[in-house]
């Protein structure tokens, strides 16, 4: 199943892609793409398309934070339809939980989860992309415009506590450090934002509950406003949940707000059963892992969800055909070649 996501999703693409020596009509052609796609911001694109292009542009631009250039002048009315609605949340929480009510509208494959502890808050984000590829720049991208977002409906001067990457910093920071002014983790276990619990609460200055009913009215009328697909939902949360050990089917269908029969039954009319998808997300994010030089290997066997160091290098021969070990050395040596 192709993941699909918005055209607006590469707003002001070419722009960056120029200033950086880009020509972005020939990036686009390279990954599928061409420039009369992007003229209509409601335009579905194939999500692994647009994450290639982000990659190879950055490649080819010598350019690590291409994402986040991108992301730095966003605006909320990037959203698209449920731009007005996403401006008259009466708090950052509202706001959270109609992007998560309505993603399927702005990507598909944009999975979040708002983890609160105690007096702090992790709101989780990652792309999942089908086929997977490598989504760095997505992921900035991504959490450059959360950031945004937040800071739209909390004023300019809010600052979270620290803004997270699963992946290595890049040689230099001065973009990161500019569009977010907080600490930076690379490495983290988890891509995402760490704020203050009591940030979510705060009201919206600008909300009009009158605007929000007409939005939310508006929004609900949009063709496919609540058609979502219970296979995309489940394939998301495992990519969330399975880093914090808790992808197990039951705290699944809880986090989907239906049961776990219900849940089975739906994955049955797909043609897949539960251990498929989390094989699936294990065998992705493994590959993320593993390229990571700072994760060790009972890090990623963690990470995995195996509390057995054996455990997880017997599945990783079994997927990859090697140890883990092995398959670490052999892609060192090509990448010195």
């Amino acid at each position: 199943m192709t993941t699909m996501v918005r055209a607006a999703a590469l707003t002001n693409y070419f722009e960056v892609a120029q200033h950086l020596g880009l020509n972005p009509h020939q990036q686009l052609r390279q990954v599928g793409l061409s420039a009369s796609l992007l003229e209509n911001p409601e335009q579905r694109l194939p999500t692994s398309a647009v994450a290639t292009l982000l990659e190879e542009s950055a490649q080819a631009a010598n350019c690590p934070n291409f994402g986040l250039r991108m992301a730095e002048s966003r605006q909320l009315s990037d959203f698209g339809a449920i731009s007005l609605l996403l401006s008259h949340q009466p708090s950052l929480r509202n706001a959270l939980d109609t992007i998560v009510q309505y993603r399927h509208l702005l990507n598909e494959s944009l999975a979040l989860y708002v983890d609160e502890v105690g007096k702090t808050v992790i709101l989780r984000e990652e792309i999942v992309t089908d086929p997977p590829v490598p989504i760095r720049q997505g992921i900035e991208l991504a959490i450059g415009v959360l950031f945004r977002m937040c800071s739209a409906l909390l004023g300019a001067h809010w600052r979270p506590l620290t803004v997270n990457f699963t992946h290595d910093a890049p040689p230099e920071l001065q973009v990161h450090r500019r569009l977010f002014g907080c600490k930076l983790e690379f490495g983290s276990e988890f891509n995402g934002i760490v704020c203050q619990a009591a940030d979510l609460d705060k009201p919206n200055p600008l909300a009009d509950p009158a605007m929000a009913k007409y939005a939310q009215r508006f929004v609900e009328s949009l063709p496919g406003a609540t058609e979502q697909s219970a296979l995309a939902d489940v394939r998301k949360a495992i990519y969330l949940l399975l880093p914090m050990g808790r992808a197990t089917i039951e705290q699944i269908s809880q986090s989907l707000g239906m049961n776990v029969r219900t849940l089975q039954r739906r994955l049955e009319d797909s043609g897949v059963t539960f251990s498929d998808l989390i094989n699936d997300v294990r065998k992705d994010l493994v590959l993320r892992y593993m390229e990571n030089p700072r994760y060790s290997l009972s890090r990623i066997a963690d990470l995995l969800g195996y509390s057995v160091a054996s455990s997880f290098t017997r599945w990783f021969t079994s997927q990859f055909g090697m140890a883990p070990a092995a398959w670490r050395r052999e892609r060192q040596i090509k990448l010195e070649e």
